[in-house]
């Protein structure tokens, strides 16, 4: 009996030699297919990282076919072809062409979420997803309009909206989650992030100025060394050194802030302690090994993500998981297990 009160890690048991073998034959026959087994390999991936991640020894799993990711790439392609065909016939049909794509873009998010929520189950117990037309605009299309226009200073309550809006409609097996948290930890994010890439900005232009005054200072003895040889490395310097790590800084931080503030009908919370400097080097040491590679370490930098992730993340439960599961087994008795005949696609709008 799982009565524990106690904090549960979440446990990723996947490793980087399994799934080289399926990633290269997921490779391999998407090449030779143009693409078309690229449906069939994603749910192969999804399927072996969910069902490589357990909470409590109960393995998540993924019930999606291929056929169906398939579908819903078609649809995608065929409006992105409309949409580039109308503008090349004139600016007006372009315009309308423009607000119908924004129009049904809600429903198409919303569709997705739906559908990677009924394909996706923990213990058997299948994740429902019950969105709102208007609901999806506001979050995904009105607040980072106007975020936009508050040169991203709005950003940190876009984040809290749209965390609010994809996990306060999720359900599992007939168990509501909810998310409630103040806006502090999401600014204080937002704060971190601006306050390194600010400082990190500051000296790239300094390192900038030196170079050019010892270029000026030196003529052209100098232009080809020294210092000066810094000066085409500049915009990868801003971006290693500022963009990345503001990035990274606000995912970690904001990352915490959302497990923090999500709850499951029960009393059962979770718990991440992302670390913003270990995710930054995580990522750096995998582009590098990826490039160096020529790609080949591909699978072992995904397994490395997923096992540091799994490795930060907590349950806390309000009580036996046992009697848990199975309330939620007899809830979804009562809503019907239709989620594995679901009449949904996969748009792609939520992944």
């Amino acid at each position: 009996m799982n009565a524990t009160t106690e904090a549960i890690p979440v446990r990723f048991s996947g490793n980087a030699r399994e799934y080289f073998g399926i990633w290269i034959v997921n490779f391999l026959l998407s090449i030779v297919t143009l693409g078309v087994y690229s449906a069939w390999a994603k749910v192969r991936n999804k399927k072996y990282f969910l069902g490589n991640t357990t909470i409590a020894d109960r393995p998540f799993d993924y019930h999606a076919r291929g056929v169906q990711i398939l579908i819903g790439r078609e649809i995608v392609v065929g409006g992105i072809v409309i949409f580039s065909v109308s503008s090349l016939i004139s600016p007006i049909v372009s315009g309308v062409a423009a607000v119908v794509l924004a129009a049904i873009l809600p429903w198409l998010i919303n569709r997705g979420l739906r559908f990677n929520a009924a394909m996706t189950s923990w213990s058997n117990v299948p994740f429902r997803f019950e969105g709102s037309y208007w609901g999806a605009f506001r979050v995904f299309l009105l607040y980072p309009f106007l975020a936009a226009f508050s040169l991203n200073l709005a950003l940190p309550y876009v984040t809290r909206a749209v965390a609010w809006y994809r996990i306060g409609r999720h359900r599992l097996g007939g168990h509501r989650f909810s998310f409630d948290s103040g806006i502090g930890p999401f600014y204080r994010a937002f704060l971190l992030a601006a306050a390194w890439a600010v400082i990190a900005l500051a000296l790239s232009y300094a390192l900038a100025l030196a170079v050019g005054y010892t270029r000026s200072a030196d003529g052209a003895n100098q232009t080809g060394g020294g210092a000066a040889s810094l000066l085409p490395l500049l915009p990868l310097l801003i971006v290693v050194i500022a963009l990345l790590p503001a990035a990274t800084i606000y995912a970690a931080f904001t990352r915490n802030a959302i497990y923090a503030g999500t709850a499951l009908e029960g009393g059962h919370r979770f718990e991440s302690t992302v670390a913003a400097s270990r995710l930054f080097w995580i990522s750096i040491s995998n582009a590098v090994a990826i490039v160096v590679s020529l790609g080949m370490l591909l699978p072992w930098a995904r397994i490395r993500v997923a096992r540091y992730l799994c490795a930060h993340t907590w349950l806390k439960p309000a009580g036996s998981l046992d009697d848990f599961v199975g309330e939620a087994e007899r809830r979804q008795s009562a809503i019907g297990d239709a989620y594995m005949d679901i009449d949904g696609i996969d748009v792609g709008a939520a992944v």
